[in-house]
Parts: C-alpha cells; sequence; structure tokens
C-alpha cells in the first residue's frame, strides 16, 4: 500500500495534523509517491503515473519523517535538510524511473482518492502496489546515491 502526494497535497497534510484534524491515512509507518496522474481512460485503474520532481516536497518531508513516514518515491535530488530527516527518523527515498509513467502504472493494483478530491490530480490516492519498480536512492544511513 502507498499513498499519492505532491506540493499542494502535502501542504494541505501538515496544515491539517498541525491543526489536529484527522486525515484519511496514517502517516506512520506510510509510503508516499509523488504523482499526480493523468486522467484515467475507460477500462483503466489510473492513468499514467510517473514520478514527480521530489524537490518541490522538500519544504514538507521533514515534517512527514517526523510524523512517522517511512518510505518517498518520487524522482531527483533531495537537499541537504531532508537527508538529515531520513537519517534522524529512519526513513529511505526511492527513485522511479522518469519517462515511463505508462509501464509504472501497469504495477498499480487499485486506486481509491481518499483526500482532497479538489484538487484533482494532486489529490490523495491510496494504492496497492504488486512488483513497483524503484531502486534505493538515499537509505536510512543518508548514503545519497547522487552524491557519489
Amino acid at each position: 500500500t502507498m499513498y499519492t502526494a505532491r506540493d499542494q497535497a502535502h501542504k494541505r497534510i501538515q496544515e491539517d495534523v498541525e491543526a489536529g484534524k484527522e486525515i484519511a491515512f496514517t502517516i506512520n509507518n506510510s509510503a508516499i509517491y509523488y504523482v499526480g496522474p493523468t486522467p484515467t481512460k475507460e477500462g483503466n485503474i489510473i492513468g499514467a503515473a510517473g514520478p514527480t520532481t521530489s524537490y518541490r516536497m522538500d519544504k514538507f518531508t521533514p515534517f512527514m519523517l517526523a510524523n512517522g513516514m517511512k518510505i518517498m518515491i518520487g524522482k531527483g535530488k533531495r537537499d541537504d535538510g531532508v537527508i538529515e530527516a531520513i537519517k534522524k527518523n529512519g526513513g529511505v527515498y526511492l527513485s522511479a524511473v522518469g519517462g515511463t509513467a505508462a509501464k509504472l502504472s501497469q504495477s498499480i493494483k487499485s486506486c481509491d482518492v481518499i483526500m482532497y478530491e479538489e484538487l484533482m490530480s494532486e489529490a490523495v490516492r491510496k494504492l496497492e502496489v504488486v512488483d513497483f519498480p524503484a531502486i534505493v536512492t538515499i537509505d536510512n544511513s543518508g548514503n545519497d546515491f547522487f552524491r557519489k
């Protein structure tokens, strides 16, 4: 199980949690895929679902990690604050290959919008995935593939 969220959803999640509001999933031990899928075609589970550039979530990531998020999936480098938060909170950052949105969507077996439907492609979705292709880019010790 993983959840989708991009920058607008991250902003709303942080605001809601800080305001003491309940959200539709548990951040603790969650996996968040940075994706805004394209519209779903008739007969498909989801539209093309390629990764969003992760640095757009960097200002929200330390908060999410401090609240228990364990896995982030996106593409591209992360800033030093995110790497420190990954180390401090035991998270991991995975990269999915950009440009493979149609292939990635084949690993998604179910998709349900669970929060912020008005954000359309940026709504939070609950995904069930099988054999989702992603590689560890930053491990929980802060080893960063991009800085080797």
